[in-house]
């Protein structure tokens, strides 16, 4: 099957939702003394990840909307930022390129569905980039882009991970990040957002 088949049959308008402070969402952790607060939002549905060209969701891969908010006087930098998804069994999964995510989505369709166990090391790169130019254009339109986080604004975008090989990906995960520094260069205290927060709110909602 060609990946195209995979892409929504009506055309969508391919926007970001809007940008708004990290402590709207559950999935939040805030550093008081650090001024800085780092939110994580699954995009887990068909309806909430309708705003993609790619049904990410049906090949195993995990939109992850980060929103990170600078409430102090100075900027932070996420130049040397490692974001990581924890499993619940503590591996860490590094973010997807383009040409990640098409060739998984080529591998599992080749393979009928089914995805052999996937190694420990990240993933060896063999294209500059992905052939498919909608993931091409998601990752251009939704991907976290920014290095520096300026006082008083919040920055927004989607990191996609790979959690084909985990039956329930979110149940006891967490998003880690570390390396995040500031102005003066200075590595802020890690940042742990437990998915079971996002989960136990999307339950109350559903009361």
């Amino acid at each position: 099957m060609a990946l195209w088949l995979a892409l929504p049959a009506v055309a969508r308008d391919h926007t970001p939702p809007p940008v708004q402070p990290a402590t709207s969402f559950a999935a939040v952790e805030v550093h008081e003394n650090e001024k800085v607060a780092i939110a994580a939002e699954p995009y887990d549905t068909k309806e909430k990840e309708s705003i993609f060209r790619v049904d990410y969701l049906a090949h195993g891969v995990m939109p992850i909307r980060l929103i990170v908010t600078n409430m102090g006087d100075r900027s932070i930098s996420l130049r040397d930022a490692r974001i990581l998804f924890q499993t619940a069994a503590g591996d860490r999964i590094q973010a997807a390129e383009p040409e990640d995510v098409e060739r998984l989505m080529t591998r599992k369709e080749r393979m009928g569905g089914k995805l052999p166990m996937p190694t420990p090391l990240p993933p060896i790169h063999l294209k500059p980039k992905a052939s498919n130019k909608e993931i091409e254009a998601d990752f251009n339109t939704f991907e976290y882009q920014a290095l520096v986080v300026e006082p008083h604004t919040t920055q927004a975008g989607f990191l996609f991970y790979d959690v084909s090989q985990l039956r329930n990906p979110l149940h006891d995960a967490k998003l880690h990040l570390h390396l995040l520094r500031d102005a003066d260069g200075q590595e802020l205290f890690y940042f742990e957002i437990p998915f079971n927060k996002y989960l136990e709110s999307k339950s109350s909602q559903m009361r």
